[in-house]
């Protein structure tokens, strides 16, 4: 990052009486205003996936030989390999704990039921269901409060970090125990959420800190593991992780690799492909394996794929003409798409308002503020619940047509899953049937059961559970939204049905038009496409819904589209994480291409020069919150004189005449190896171009004289010299030779390890470190302020040469927009120099000159100026 602050920046930037728009305003943080969206924050770095291909790393694949090349892609496998087993068991025992919670508290609270429902002690039957729901809650509420970044699904949190922003806390060890355990109580704790997003989260953590055996919270986790220390293969194994986290949670290892693929990574290839696939598979497996062999006592036998799985829709052998769908129910499809696009944008909507209400009035204050919000809701929801199963519901008859499938996903009979709440012998409460179960089992009993459910009690559950939903997502418990999603649509899709069957008499399969409205609001609320369609698919195992269900999203996401984004993308802005979409058409038209990258580059740079002082790199790195700096030389009159008795100057200017590559140099380099050659044409060819090499050379001196001219009004600058305030713009702005890009963590690096040379020797003598000792301290590098500056020489010199980046990707100042844009998010870009055509730096694109915001800004400034 290279910018100014905000007084400089106008004072450099600004003519007197030139305003700014607000968003410009509000971007450089001189106002916001409280019903003003919150715009991208610049406290958040960006990951580098880009190598930074220095000198230690040359030397390591210099000895990097066919043999140790597979066996870092061998290593590379059983890693991969074993995020996978990890996270399946991960998943298992989530699903194990919850089950296991989850029976208790139903089976005692469903015979307090029973037996007062003669007696008429219901009241002690809600008190002893809020007794256990309200302390499960608390559980998790404490797991929050211990980590806060373990709240919610975790999901928006790996898109952020799948997309190249470096999130506090998201990936560490501590959050990984406080969403495991968390989750198992917030869901046992009858709060409308679900398991499956904080699966995601904690795949993605798996596959972030089992690589690294190492750990940051607990500090004895430290094994002498070399491999893998970098932002590129960290995220790489984050999205297997998350990827594996999908597989786990729906049995769709390819819908999981299509949620990495879809939902977060900028840079994907091939092999990464490959890899990914087979992590999620191997969790899915795992996942099978051990639950088929619990619930069914059939070990290899690999029943149960995931944790939540839809079942088999398959219609009776008995009735002749039933169909699943067919060509006419298409259209309902697309009508019940936009019903779901509509229903999402509104569930979207009020989520989004309550969550900017949370973030003024409930965050700022005490901790325990949130727990008290977790409590509240959860008494909302218990006697709601409880409430509608005991006077809304109706009794059903027991004789009527069952599911066909029988069989959950935990190898319970669907049978002994419906509640007899104040109901005679052969009947049954419905409304309590879909209440008083776990919601995977209420999600079958949509899809399964044949004509058991009311319209006026599929009416009330719907609304009940999308408004519970709603308030629910976002409080401080572990929590997800893609179940309670799937349980509300399936209430709608199961409406949809009964209005059909009844009112207009149609023949047609209630499971699917379930399922249809499931998918339906599901879309409508995360706007997924792709991804979420091969999940459905795997999920049902059926390949005939294919194109229903893509036909439903698609018109769920283009409807929910019309009136706001995604629920995880709207949870993201909240955050003012700086994402980066995929395309900048997708958000600001084409008018785009109006700007170039000199129009939205930061000019006011804090750099470095090739040999520098230790004060100055003390001064710069503890007076600046940048994370790279550009390595740089300044083109001088008279730099003959310069090198005389200045040993420092003389260093930077040998550097650079080194560093510049002519075409008669390197004509006169290819000359001398041709002349090594036996064949005498060879040899011809070389003595033709010797005059030629020779007119080069003295042209390049005239360059070189028109260069010192062009430079001579510049002030001449001691590279010890620390910028001031009190520079001119001719002395600020000067122009300066790229050499490379060096980060602040190898600067603090060099300097903690006492990399440099005194002044009175040659920098041939300064200490060199490999690339082992660079990145040992990955991925929590020192900070300048752990400096013991009494341990350091200022008048001490460091040359930065050997570790800086010197082959970074760089832009012309007349690069469009969006090739500029195309190039930083498909690399995986942290720094993006601007480079003039004659090699000189004028400015850094940083992650943050590319978002929706800044570049809305620009484009009204570019309106006003033309």
């Amino acid at each position: 990052m290279a910018c100014c602050g905000t007084s400089v920046c106008c004072q450099c930037c600004c003519r007197e009486g030139e305003t700014r728009t607000p968003e410009e305003l509000t971007i450089l943080g001189e106002i916001r205003d409280e019903e003003d969206e919150i715009l991208p924050r610049k406290d958040y770095e960006s990951l580098d996936y880009d190598r930074c291909i220095n000198e230690p790393y040359v030397d390591v694949l210099e000895v990097m030989d066919n043999r140790k090349a597979k066996k870092y892609e061998a290593v590379r496998w059983i890693m991969v390999f074993t995020i996978g087993v990890t996270v399946g068991l991960v998943g298992l025992f989530v699903d194990f704990f919850v089950r296991l919670f989850t029976k208790v508290k139903f089976s005692l609270v469903s015979d307090s039921v029973e037996k007062c429902s003669n007696k008429g002690c219901l009241p002690l039957s809600l008190l002893e269901l809020l007794a256990f729901n309200m302390t499960f809650v608390f559980i998790a509420s404490v797991f929050v409060l211990i980590e806060p970044v373990a709240a919610g699904s975790g999901i928006p949190e790996i898109k952020s970090y799948l997309n190249g922003v470096k999130v506090p806390g998201i990936v560490r060890l501590r959050t990984f125990m406080c969403k495991a355990a968390g989750v198992l109580f917030s869901v046992a704790g009858g709060l409308f959420v679900g398991k499956e997003g904080p699966m995601i989260h904690s795949g993605a953590i798996v596959g972030a800190g089992l690589p690294q055996f190492q750990s940051i919270t607990f500090k004895r986790i430290k094994f002498d593991f070399p491999y893998f220390r970098s932002d590129r293969d960290k995220r790489d194994f984050v999205s297997a992780g998350a990827a594996a986290g999908v597989a786990a949670a729906f049995g769709a290892p390819i819908g999981g690799t299509l949620f990495s693929l879809e939902e977060g990574s900028s840079f994907w290839n091939q092999a990464l492909t490959w890899k990914v696939l087979f992590c999620s598979m191997s969790a899915t497996f795992t996942l099978n394996f051990f639950r088929s062999g619990i619930n069914f006592n059939k070990w290899g036998s690999f029943q149960l794929p995931g944790l939540l799985n839809f079942g088999e829709f398959k219609c009776s052998e008995e009735d002749k003409n039933c169909h699943l769908w067919t060509a006419v129910d298409l259209a309902f499809f697309v009508l019940m798409g936009v019903v779901g696009g509509l229903l999402g944008a509104l569930f979207n909507c009020m989520n989004k308002c309550l969550a900017k209400y949370r973030i003024r009035h409930i965050h700022p204050k005490a901790k325990f503020i949130r727990v008290l919000e977790s409590l509240l809701v959860t008494m909302v929801t218990t006697v709601m619940i409880f409430a509608a199963s005991m006077l809304l519901g109706e009794c059903r008859d027991l004789s009527s047509p069952t599911a066909h499938n029988t069989t959950l996903s935990g190898g319970t009979d669907i049978n002994s899953t419906v509640r007899q709440f104040f109901c005679t012998n052969k009947t049954y409460n419905d409304m309590a049937t879909l209440f008083f179960n776990p919601q995977e089992a209420a999600i079958h009993q949509l899809f399964h059961q044949d004509g058991t459910f009311s319209p006026v009690t599929l009416s009330v559950f719907f609304l009940l559970y999308f408004l519970l939903a709603c308030w629910t997502y976002g409080v401080s418990v572990p929590s997800g939204l893609f179940v309670p999603s799937l349980l509300c649509g399936a209430a709608f899709g199961r409406l949809v049905a009964n209005i059909l069957k009844v009112k207009l008499g149609m023949d047609i399969y209630s499971g699917t038009f379930a399922l249809i409205g499931a998918a339906a609001f599901l879309g409508g609320v995360v706007r997924m496409t792709i991804s979420l369609t091969v999940i459905l698919i795997e999920s049902t195992n059926e390949i005939t819904y294919g194109l229903p269900i893509m036909i439903t999203l698609m018109v769920a996401k283009w409807t929910g589209d019309f009136f706001n984004k995604g629920i995880y993308d709207i949870h993201i802005q909240l955050r003012g994480v700086p994402l980066l979409e995929w395309e900048t058409e997708s958000f600001i038209y084409i008018e785009v291409d109006l700007l170039t990258a000199s129009d939205i580059m930061e000019p006011n740079l804090t750099y470095v020069y090739p040999h520098t002082r230790v004060q100055s790199l003390v001064s710069i790195l503890r007076t600046t919150v940048y994370h790279a700096f550009p390595v740089v030389t300044e083109n001088r009159q008279n730099e003959r004189d310069f090198m005389k008795g200045n040993i420092l100057v003389s260093n930077n200017i040998r550097f650079k005449k080194s560093s510049v590559v002519s075409r008669a140099g390197e004509q006169r380099r290819r000359c001398q190896s041709m002349k090594s050659y036996p064949s005498s044409e060879l040899r011809n060819v070389c003595d033709e171009q010797s005059t030629a090499v020779e007119l080069a050379e003295e042209g390049e001196d005239l360059l070189q004289q028109m260069l010192e001219r062009r430079h001579a009004p510049y002030p001449n600058l001691y590279p010890d010299q620390s910028p001031s305030e009190e520079w001119t713009m001719e002395e600020r702005f000067r122009p300066l030779t790229f050499h490379g890009l060096i980060l602040r963590s190898q600067l603090v690096n060099l300097l903690i390890r006492g990399v440099c040379y005194a002044e009175n020797q040659s920098s041939a003598t300064q200490p060199r470190l490999s690339y082992a000792e660079l990145t040992e301290d990955y991925p929590r590098f020192p900070d300048i302020h752990d400096l013991d500056l009494t341990l350091l020489n200022p008048r001490m010199i460091v040359d930065v040469t050997p570790y800086m980046n010197p082959c970074p990707y760089t832009v012309s100042p007349n690069t469009r927009i969006s090739q500029v844009f195309n190039l930083f998010r498909t690399m995986g870009l942290r720094h993006l120099p601007v480079v003039n055509a004659v090699g000189e730096i004028v400015g850094i694109i940083t992650r943050h000159n590319l978002t929706h915001e800044f570049l809305v800004a620009k484009l009204r400034q570019h309106y006003i100026t033309v």
